[in-house]
C-alpha cells in the first residue's frame, strides 16, 4: 500500500485514504481480540468460577502497562529498522508474540481458578499479553497519526522541520478535522470488533468448543490480521524521522539520557495554561468509567445471566452499539466543536452509568424480572461510551505533533487511563461494601464532577486565543 510523495489526483487520494482505513481496521482488530478477553470476558469468567469481587477488581493490574507505556514510547518512536519501517519494526514482532501468549493461555486449566495460585498464574500470562498489546498500541497509534496527517495539510507549520504536504485545494484543509475523526472511528470500530470476537463470541463458544480450541482460534485470527501489515510498505512520508535526541536516547540505553529526553520531550504538555488544563481533562475523563466498567459483568452473573447470555446480549450487542456510536460520532463531529462533543458525550456516558444502578435496584427488589432492561442499558452505555471516546481520541490527535506522533498520542492515552485504571482497583471494594446499586450511582455522580475540568479547559482555550 505505497503512498506517493507527490500530490495525487483526487480519486487516487480517496483510494489511498480508504486503503489506510482498511489497514488500520486490521491492526486495531488484532489488538482488540486479546483485549476483548481481558476486559470483557475475564470478569464474567472469574465470577462464574466464584472468584471474589475484590480479586476481580485486582485484575486491573493486568492493564497497568497501558498506563505506563509512555515510559518506553520514545524507544518505540526512536529505535527501529529503516529497512522494515518505523512502525512495522514493532508491530510485526508484537503480533507474533501475542500469538505465542494466546497459545500458552489455550493450555491453561480454567477449573483451577478456585485456587489463588492459579488465578495469579493466569493474571501473569495476561499481564504479559497486556504489555505486548500496549507496545503494539504505541507503534500503531503513531502510524495512524502519521498516515492520517500525511494526506492532508495542517493549518500551521509542523514541528521538527517535517516537510509539509502540499494540499490539492483549500478543501483538504477544511476536511482535516473530519478525516481525522473518520480515522479515529475506524480505530474504535476495529478495536470494538476485536472486543466482540475476543469477548462476546469467546464467551459463547467456551462451552461448545472448550477453552483450548477457543483460544487457539483467537490466535489464528490474530495471525490472519497480521497479513496486511506484512505487505504494507512504509514509505518516507509515512515514516517521519524523529528528532536526533530521541534516537540517541532510545539507542543509548542510558537511564539518564532517557530521563533527560523524557523531560525535554514532554515539556510540551505543560508549556502553557491551556496544555495544563488539557492534562486535567485527560486525568479525569475516564475515572467514572474505570469505577463502573469492571463490575458490570460480575453484576450480570450475580443477577442470573449465564456466560452465553452475557457473551451475546451484553458483549456482542454492547460492542455493536459501540460501533454504531463510533459511526454516529463521526457524523455529529462534522458540526460539533471538540469542546461540545467532549462535554455532552461524556455527560451522556455518566448518565447511562447511573442507569446500571437503577437496574440493579430493580432486580434486587424484584421490581424487574426481564433481563431486557439490563441489555438495553448495557447497549446504551456502550453507545455513549463510544461517542465520548471518539471525541477524546480526535482531540488527542489534535494535540499530537507529527514528528512525535506515537509518543505524543501515547502519553495522552496513558494519562487518560492512569486514574481510570486506578479506579478499577477500587471498584471491587466499592461494589463489595456498597452493593451494586450504590456503586453505579456513585460512579454517575463522580462522572458529573469530572465534567468540570472540560469546562475549565475550554475557558482557558478561549482566553488564550
Amino acid at each position: 500500500m505505497p503512498l506517493s510523495k507527490s500530490p495525487a489526483p483526487p480519486s487516487n487520494s480517496h483510494l489511498t485514504h480508504y486503503k489506510t482505513l482498511g489497514l488500520l481496521l486490521t491492526l486495531y482488530l488484532a489488538q482488540g481480540l486479546p483485549a476483548g478477553f481481558i476486559t470483557q470476558a475475564l470478569p464474567a469468567i472469574l465470577r462464574e468460577y466464584k472468584v471474589s469481587l475484590v480479586a476481580i477488581g485486582w485484575s486491573g493490574l493486568i492493564l497497568v502497562p497501558w498506563g505506563l507505556k509512555f515510559l518506553w514510547a520514545t524507544v518505540v518512536d526512536g529505535y527501529y529498522s529503516q529497512k522494515i519501517g518505523r512502525a512495522k519494526s514493532w508491530i510485526l514482532p508484537m503480533q507474533g508474540l501475542s500469538i505465542v501468549i494466546l497459545i500458552a493461555v489455550a493450555f491453561f486449566e480454567p477449573h483451577n481458578l478456585a485456587q489463588t495460585s492459579s488465578v495469579m498464574t493466569l493474571y501473569g500470562m495476561l499481564f504479559t499479553l497486556s504489555l505486548i498489546g500496549a507496545t503494539h498500541d504505541v507503534a500503531t497509534d503513531g502510524l495512524a497519526t502519521r498516515l492520517l496527517k500525511a494526506a492532508m495539510a495542517p493549518k500551521e507549520p509542523l514541528t521538527h522541520d517535517m516537510p509539509v504536504p502540499t494540499p490539492d485545494s483549500v478543501t483538504q484543509t477544511t476536511n482535516h478535522h473530519h478525516r481525522q475523526s473518520q480515522g479515529n472511528a475506524v480505530q474504535v470500530i476495529g478495536y470494538r470488533l476485536g472486543l466482540i470476537v475476543g469477548g462476546g463470541v469467546l464467551l459463547m463458544l467456551l462451552e461448545q468448543w472448550g477453552w483450548r480450541n477457543s483460544f487457539l482460534a483467537m490466535a489464528a485470527l490474530v495471525a490472519m490480521n497480521t497479513v496486511p501489515i506484512v505487505f504494507f510498505k512504509e514509505h518516507a512520508n509515512t515514516s517521519v524521522e524523529p528528532p536526533k535526541k530521541q534516537v540517541q536516547a532510545a539507542k543509548s540505553g542510558s537511564f539518564k539520557a532517557l530521563k533527560n529526553y523524557l523531560s525535554h520531550h514532554y515539556q510540551y504538555f505543560w508549556s502553557s495554561r491551556e496544555m495544563l488544563a488539557w492534562l486535567g481533562v485527560l486525568l479525569t475523563y475516564k475515572i467514572a468509567d474505570g469505577i463502573s466498567s469492571g463490575m458490570v459483568k460480575p453484576m450480570m452473573v450475580d443477577v442470573g445471566l449465564n456466560l452465553q447470555q452475557i457473551g451475546f446480549w451484553a458483549t456482542i450487542l454492547g460492542s455493536a452499539a459501540s460501533v454504531a456510536g463510533a459511526g454516529v460520532a463521526t457524523i455529529l463531529m462534522k458540526r460539533l466543536t471538540r469542546f461540545t462533543s467532549l462535554l455532552y458525550f461524556n455527560l451522556a456516558q455518566a448518565l447511562t452509568t447511573g442507569l446500571y444502578g437503577l437496574v440493579a435496584y430493580g432486580f434486587y427488589h424484584q421490581l424487574l424480572t426481564d433481563f431486557l432492561w439490563l441489555y438495553v442499558v448495557n447497549a446504551l452505555e456502550h453507545f455513549c461510551a463510544s461517542l465520548a471516546l471518539i471525541a477524546m481520541l480526535t482531540t488527542i490527535m489534535h494535540y499530537s505533533r507529527p514528528a512525535n506522533a506515537g509518543s505524543d498520542f501515547t502519553v495522552q492515552v496513558c494519562l487518560l487511563t492512569v486514574l481510570g485504571g486506578s479506579a478499577h482497583f477500587a471498584s471491587g471494594y466499592m461494589a463489595h461494601f456498597l452493593g451494586y446499586q450504590w456503586h453505579f450511582l456513585v460512579s454517575m455522580l463522580i462522572g458529573f464532577v469530572c465534567l468540570l475540568p472540560i469546562i475549565y479547559w475550554h475557558k482557558l482555550q478561549n482566553n488564550e486565543k
